[in-house]
């Protein structure tokens, strides 16, 4: 079966959004590698089954930047979470004024992804940059998952979406989301490139999520009126 042409575009994306935007570091405290240490050291003082080798579940962003050397890559299954835009950004994608969404693993379901072996030899600097990432603005919680993949199942290091921030939304709607991801740019670039990428990343790998699906052709519509709009 021929792959399904995406509603959402960069060019379109780029219409919508001509204008850049400046960071502001007030919209997001950071967390300091300091800080950041002892939570990943806990981490891997908790990790299970390390002779299968050191594991990242991706599902966003991580899928199309993943930031970190790897030795192996295979599409795998998590059970028990599903992907979903449930993640306020007020930085990097979205401004205190118009956040935008990024992904997380919220409870049930199923998610398909990528699990990405790492080097072994140090665990804690294989895993310092992806850990950085995903953990600096305390939106998510670390958690080692098993992950079904053709190759046979693996422990790998993955990030939920954490319940207890202030930036947790719970389930909203698809036109809910759409509405904030069509709006909302950061100095980063806009959210709906972010969710572009994430979906034309899970395309390509032959993994269909209807969520992202959904949303794609959700912003391109409301992409598509605003520039009519100001045409």
């Amino acid at each position: 079966m021929a792959p399904r042409t995406l509603s959402l575009s960069l060019d379109l994306i780029a219409r919508a959004h001509p204008d850049a935007v400046a960071d502001d570091p007030n919209a997001l405290t950071l967390l300091s590698d300091e800080d950041l240490t002892p939570e990943l050291d806990a981490m891997l003082a908790r990790r299970a089954a390390p002779e299968e080798g050191l594991w990242v579940f991706a599902y966003g962003s991580l899928l199309w930047s993943p930031e970190f050397a790897f030795t192996e890559q295979r599409v795998g299954t998590v059970r028990g979470w599903h992907r979903r835009f449930c993640l306020l950004q007020r930085r990097f994608r979205g401004t205190p004024e118009n956040p935008g969404f990024v992904l997380g693993l919220d409870r049930g379901g199923i998610c398909r992804g990528v699990a990405f072996r790492l080097d072994d030899a140090d665990p804690h600097a294989a895993l310092m940059p992806v850990w950085r990432r995903e953990m600096k603005g305390k939106g998510y919680e670390g958690r080692w998952v098993r992950v079904e993949t053709q190759g046979g199942p693996v422990t790998a290091l993955t990030f939920m979406v954490n319940r207890q921030s202030d930036r947790y939304t719970g389930r909203l709607s698809d036109a809910e989301i759409a509405e904030r991801i069509a709006t909302a740019c950061g100095h980063l670039g806009p959210s709906a490139e972010y969710l572009f990428r994430t979906v034309d990343a899970c395309a390509r790998l032959g993994i269909h999520d209807r969520h992202l699906w959904s949303l794609q052709a959700l912003v391109a519509e409301r992409l598509r009126a605003g520039c009519a709009a100001c045409a």
